[in-house]
């Protein structure tokens, strides 16, 4: 009990904080948000991977490449990446998938056309789900299917569309999670989307 105390503590001592990663990252451990089994091996590439995304860096990329197009997405939606500390090391070598999901949950949203409404949330989450990733996942698309129409009934029609075109990638894609996306920021954005497997689904409803 005390210890789930002091999780606490320290979860709301960095929400108060300017790094939202480590919020995030501890939030995510704290609810026991873990990979499901079948797929825990084809996370082993980025056990411990968390590198700094510099959006000052990124932004300065070519037009048209994934980098590029990333920092125009997090300056656009006044938004930044949510970076891990390296005191949180263990967390992140322990609890690979709340590592990665908080890590590139931003970066989904560029690779699959997304934005940050409602609509566009819900879209992410059903790729993930249809992924397979976890069981919390497809908890919280549940809850999702339920409450985003109504707290945001004039997105209704988007949402889900969304939802279809999410579950849709999700299920042809290979399983992503593990991909070292960090490594690709200088991809032109349409050849990466097609090594993924993304490009022809991410422009149809």
């Amino acid at each position: 009990m005390l210890k789930k105390i002091e999780q606490i503590k320290t979860i709301f001592a960095y929400k108060n904080s300017s790094n939202l990663g480590n919020f995030a990252i501890l939030k995510a451990d704290f609810f026991s948000a873990k990979i499901n089994a079948e797929l825990a091996n084809k996370l082993q590439p980025v056990v411990g991977y968390y590198p700094l995304i510099n959006l000052e860096q990124l932004s300065q990329y070519p037009l048209g490449t994934f980098g590029k197009e990333y920092a125009d997405h997090m300056q656009a939606n006044h938004l930044n990446p949510l970076n891990i500390s390296p005191e949180l090391d263990d967390v992140a070598k322990r609890n690979v998938f709340a590592l990665r999901y908080v890590v590139t949950h931003d970066i989904f949203h560029v690779l699959l056309g997304f934005d940050t409404t409602y609509a566009g949330e819900i879209g992410v989450l059903a790729f993930g789900a249809a992924q397979n990733y976890s069981n919390s996942l497809k908890i919280s698309l549940w809850l999702a299917k339920i409450l985003y129409p109504i707290f945001a009934p004039q997105q209704i029609k988007e949402i889900f569309a969304n939802l279809k075109k999410g579950k849709e990638l999700g299920e042809t894609a290979d399983v992503l999670l593990g991909y070292r996306f960090e490594e690709h920021w200088l991809d032109p954005i349409d050849q990466l989307k097609q090594n993924l497997g993304l490009l022809a689904k991410s422009t149809t409803n």
